[in-house]
């Protein structure tokens, strides 16, 4: 059984930055939040899917109710680190979160090979009936980027956190193998996010709509799979023009 569980209720919203905006929204937030203890840190993910793609696919429709699978690493793992298998779900605007933190190897042993886990906990019985339930299930793409995360000072649940480097890759699907793929960002951009039990403080909201700072729809995943497909469809139409 995994050696750390975590179980989060949140509400999240996105927000696209530029570097100008980046830095007065910084200088905005300088005394009412603080940079956490992990300052600029590197994530990478394996996100999970079907064949089909049904889960991100899903997703994109933009339902009521959605779900996701992934493999989480604080920087590039090796043998006998740490990492988390999480399950994301959210409804009506509200995201659930559970994780559980496994070595390495028995998370890929779990996930990629279906190796069952000792005296399963809750959640990790949770993790087991999605795994049933999408029988076909497999990794499907590496996502990985630069984080700089902050918290409220008076309300430390609050958590605003700043994206760059942010780039995905649908082959060599294995959090060891490093972080390198295809940019989903511009140079200057940074995906901002703000993570927060229940209403946005007030004192937010209103240097957010000074700034004129707007919530956006933004997966990573999404996006990353949106650009496989445009590469392909690429692809495909260089090979009918080369045999043409």
């Amino acid at each position: 059984m995994g050696q750390f569980e975590g179980i989060f209720k949140r509400y999240e919203k996105k927000y696209l930055l530029n570097e100008i905006k980046y830095d007065q929204l910084l200088q905005s937030l300088k005394d009412k939040l603080e940079i956490d203890a992990y300052g600029d840190t590197s994530i990478c993910n394996i996100y999970f899917d079907t064949p089909q793609h049904l889960l991100i696919r899903n997703s994109l429709e933009k339902p009521v109710y959605k779900e996701k699978l992934r493999l989480r690493s604080y920087g590039t793992p090796t043998e006998g680190d740490k990492v988390y298998v999480e399950l994301k779900k959210k409804y009506k605007g509200i995201v659930y979160k559970r994780r559980v933190k496994l070595e390495l190897s028995e998370a890929e042993q779990y996930l990629y090979y279906r190796r069952p886990l000792d005296h399963p906990s809750q959640i990790e019985k949770e993790i087991d009936w999605f795994l049933r339930f999408y029988q076909d299930i497999e990794p499907s793409m590496y996502i990985s980027y630069r984080r700089i995360a902050m918290y409220g000072i008076e309300d430390p649940q609050l958590r605003v956190t700043f994206d760059t480097e942010i780039q995905w890759r649908d082959t060599d699907l294995w959090l060891e193998y490093g972080s390198w793929g295809n940019q989903l960002l511009q140079d200057n951009e940074r995906l901002m996010e703000i993570k927060m039990p229940g209403a946005m403080p007030i004192w937010l909201a209103h240097i957010l709509d000074e700034m004129e700072i707007y919530p956006i729809s933004f997966s990573k995943y999404g996006m990353g799979y949106q650009q496989s497909l445009q590469m392909t469809h690429i692809e495909k139409n260089k090979g009918e023009i080369l045999y043409a």
